[in-house]
């Protein structure tokens, strides 16, 4: 029984001194630094998507244009030249205001007898005046057309004097410019070499770049 007593303590003992050892040991070992820089890489990662997710959407496609001709001939004559090198494109029509002319007129009679009376008024008074037949404007009297503001308002002016109260309409002067929209998937068949050729072929042909969504046309022609 002795020798059993004394076998159990020093196997007590033991199991003591070897569970202090193996836990004195993992206290001083380092946590694997290949397992966080897994975690880092892959954190790092994530945050590059969305970054590089983010830059591409606020990206906007550009498209390259090339005319600015008033003849809608010379567009499709440069369509055709891409056409056969393999280089997509179509016409486009592009109005502008390039200028404004200035109506004045007296406003609309009741009647269209009533403004034929209000003409032979004016007219004998040396005022040069016509009824305007029709549109918003039926029935009123057109006392001309001036290609300057001053110009009108002096008309508007003497017409009061003499008893008138005249209005003035701005009218916008629009030019039709034909433009070829150079698909984008075939803008980089488009260098330098084969620009100044067909510069040469298109005199005052004129190229220039806009965001594909934030151009104003009023429409393409096949």
């Amino acid at each position: 029984m002795r020798w059993l007593f004394l076998l159990l303590v020093m196997l007590n003992l033991f199991y003591w001194v070897w569970n202090e050892r193996f836990a004195s040991r993992m206290a001083n070992e380092k946590p694997d630094s290949s397992f966080r820089d897994v975690e880092v890489g892959i954190r790092l990662i994530s945050e590059s998507g969305v970054t590089m997710q983010a830059k591409g959407e606020g990206r906007k496609e550009e498209c390259l244009f090339l005319g600015g001709f008033q003849s809608e001939e010379k567009g499709h004559q440069i369509v055709q030249r891409l056409l056969s090198l393999d280089i997509a494109s179509r016409i486009e029509r592009q109005e502008r205001v390039v200028a404004a002319d200035y109506w004045v007129y007296l406003a609309p009679l009741a009647s269209r007898q009533a403004s034929r009376q209000q003409v032979r008024e004016l007219q004998a008074k040396k005022i040069d005046s016509y009824v305007i037949a029709q549109g918003d404007l039926i029935n009123a009297v057109s006392l001309g057309v001036f290609s300057r503001a001053e110009s009108a308002e002096a008309a508007v002016q003497r017409f009061r004097a003499a008893g008138y109260e005249p209005v003035v309409r701005e009218l916008p002067r629009v030019r039709q410019d034909y433009w070829v929209r150079v698909m984008p998937e075939s803008a980089r068949l488009l260098d330098e070499r084969l620009m100044r050729r067909l510069g040469r072929s298109f005199p005052g042909l004129r190229q220039q770049k806009k965001e594909c969504e934030g151009v104003a046309v009023s429409g393409y022609l096949e």
